[in-house]
């Protein structure tokens, strides 16, 4: 894959974990499940789409990758606003979640894209 299209496929997942947190945390409201079990599955939706249209991997793959990705990326969020860097610009440190959790997520797809790449 060019490394111009990869970068069109970060963008718009960027893109869609920015504008659809709010949706799939008003879905758990609405469900009155626990948002991070909603967002965990939420994002890893996201991402096994991402991963189908995208990348075009073995199936088993694509599945294993989104929920992992999905979970680590969401912990690892949570894990960086517990550090409390940007306390002054993001008081609730939820804007620092979200976008922790989006850049996390393009990341570790990457470095399984470059791994998957190496190995062929």
């Amino acid at each position: 894959m060019k490394p111009q299209v990869r970068i069109l496929f970060y963008s718009i997942l960027f893109f869609l974990y920015l504008t659809l947190t709010q949706f799939i945390l008003s879905l758990g409201t609405v469900l009155k499940t626990d948002p991070y079990i909603t967002l965990g599955c939420g994002f890893a939706v996201l991402n096994l789409i991402y991963a189908f249209f995208g990348l075009k991997w073995k199936p088993l793959l694509n599945i294993i990758c989104a929920i992992g990705i999905a979970a680590l990326a969401l912990f690892l969020a949570l894990q960086f606003t517990n550090l409390h860097l940007f306390i002054d610009y993001d008081p609730y440190q939820v804007k620092t979640a979200i976008f922790a959790n989006a850049v996390f997520s393009i990341i570790f797809w990457e470095i399984l894209y470059q791994i998957k790449v190496r190995r062929q």
